[in-house]
């Protein structure tokens, strides 16, 4: 007779295989791809043998998770499959559901930890998904937007004083930057030997930028004070620091810390530098606008 805690255990623990055996099924009947069809249908199939696992020792049946099955659905199918399917498996990690507890008593559930841990692992790690070879070209359109943008309207705030004049020059700097980062990345992804095509590694930097800028210069459109527009500036940079940061690290297995404390400290450095070189380069030449 098993433990009253266990039993629990093992309900949630298979309430969890078939909410997740449901998501992977419902995601490889709209993947057109083949290859990730099957590898998707393959995961689903592993849920599932787990679930009717668990069913041997509750002796019952248990509804799925339909919000959950929801949610990552859609997010899966709006931000990547990889993203989506790596998202549930951490999600899975933080609510609690341990298999290697459960296998101190139960040693056939040494069986799902290598699964979980092993097989499934491997088989996310052979999807290939387009958006995840262009992430590189993602980054650095975002990288170069907010140091370069940050720092131009920075410096701009004070020596202009004029929020929508800062906006103009920072909009015409910005498409400017697109236009020519995206001809860059073209030319770079040309030169390089790989499986990646250039004018979609140009279309991904350059759509990047577009909307870091857009961003970035939104506040100086919609408000007159100079400072609550910088500080507004800032605040969206740090926000969309923050997300990049974290949809990498969830995609690519990384550190989400270091990578966004990097990020936003040379961010922040080249925004406080140009302010003071705009204050500076205002009294040298002592222009009054």
């Amino acid at each position: 007779m098993l433990d009253k805690n266990i039993i629990n255990s093992l309900l949630t623990a298979q309430k969890n295989e078939i909410t997740e055996n449901i998501i992977y099924s419902k995601l490889s009947e709209v993947i057109k791809d083949s290859k990730n069809k099957d590898i998707l249908r393959r995961i689903a199939s592993e849920e599932l043998k787990h679930y009717n696992i668990f069913k041997e020792y509750t002796n019952k049946d248990v509804k799925p998770d339909k919000l959950k099955i929801l949610k990552y659905w859609f997010i899966s199918r709006v931000l990547g499959l990889t993203f989506g399917i790596k998202l549930l498996e951490k999600g899975e990690k933080n609510a609690g559901i341990n298999y290697g507890n459960l296998s101190q008593f139960l040693p056939i559930f040494k069986d799902i930890v290598k699964d979980e841990n092993g097989h499934e692992k491997e088989l996310i790690g052979l999807i290939d998904e387009e958006r995840l070879k262009y992430i590189r070209s993602m980054v650095l359109g975002l990288n170069d937007a907010l140091i370069e943008l940050m720092g131009v309207l920075a410096g701009l705030t004070f020596a202009f004083k004029n929020t929508r004049l800062i906006a103009m020059v920072g909009l015409i700097t910005g498409m400017a930057g697109a236009l020519s980062m995206a001809a860059s990345e073209y030319l770079s992804t040309k030169s390089e030997e790989g499986n990646k095509n250039p004018l979609k590694a140009a279309i991904y930097t350059g759509s990047v930028y577009i909307f870091t800028m857009l961003i970035l210069v939104f506040p100086y459109l919609i408000f007159s004070s100079m400072y609550l527009s910088v500080g507004l500036m800032v605040f969206d940079a740090i926000l969309m620091i923050y997300i990049c940061t974290f949809y990498i690290s969830v995609a690519k297995d990384i550190s989400f810390k270091e990578r966004f404390f990097e990020m936003s400290l040379i961010s922040l450095g080249v925004a406080v530098l140009s302010f003071i070189i705009g204050i500076l380069i205002k009294k040298l030449l002592n222009i009054q606008i």
